[in-house]
């Protein structure tokens, strides 16, 4: 599989799965719009995806929704599957992603710092 397609699929994954959990259409109460996927990463054989999603949210609730998306995979691997026509769609996995609140809280020490 050459590496540009892979950036491509990996990208086209990012927005869609972005679109699914912003319109609301993962109807399970763990996810929120806080949730944001922040990267994708596809197999070469373009069968499995691991999907690092976080938000600005207590790692506690992050964990919760990481849960209600991979009991939501299969589901949002068929929307998917439906709208780009892949021969194969990948198998979804999702994994929290503190890196967004760690940043957040960074700066903000540093602002603190320059005070």
């Amino acid at each position: 599989m050459s590496e540009w397609r892979l950036k491509r699929v990996e990208s086209q994954l990012l927005a869609e799965l972005g679109s699914l959990i912003l319109s609301g259409e993962v109807r399970d109460p763990r996810v929120t719009e806080l949730v944001t996927v922040l990267g994708v990463s596809v197999s070469k054989d373009l069968k499995h995806a691991k999907v690092r999603v976080g938000g600005y949210m207590t790692p506690e609730a992050l964990d919760k929704a990481v849960l209600g998306l991979n009991h939501a995979a299969g589901f949002m691997q068929g929307r998917i599957g439906r709208k780009l026509k892949y021969k194969f769609t990948p198998q979804l996995t999702f994994i929290a992603d503190a890196s967004l609140r760690e940043g957040y809280e960074v700066t903000k020490r540093i602002e603190e710092l320059d005070q």
